[in-house]
């Protein structure tokens, strides 16, 4: 299975990565490696998160407060959504129709 990002969501992804990395060197690429260790649990078990609407699932990053909104198409995660879980919990849900 493969998995590919919503463009918004590459795009908050790197920008949390660089917010990271400003506030300590090497903590972006930190997050990065969490995120995509949580990537990789939701290929190998894409079906074991809780589903938050429709199709769409959440898996928690471990040491980050960020969540990995996806939803599973064919053989592949779609994923819509980097989220930082202390934000505005709903603002990915208009992506799900692109």
């Amino acid at each position: 299975m493969t998995y590919s990002f919503h463009p918004a969501a590459e795009d908050e992804f790197n920008r949390a990565i660089n917010y990271y990395e400003e506030i300590d060197p090497g903590l972006g690429y930190d997050f990065a490696l969490e995120v995509y260790a949580t990537i990789q649990r939701s290929l190998e078990h894409p079906e074991a998160w809780p589903v938050l609407l429709g199709d769409m699932r959440r898996s928690l990053v471990r040491r980050f407060p960020y969540g990995i909104i996806y939803a599973k198409r064919k053989d592949e995660l779609y994923i819509l959504a980097v989220m930082n879980l202390h934000r505005h919990p709903d603002y990915w849900k208009k992506r799900q129709d692109s």
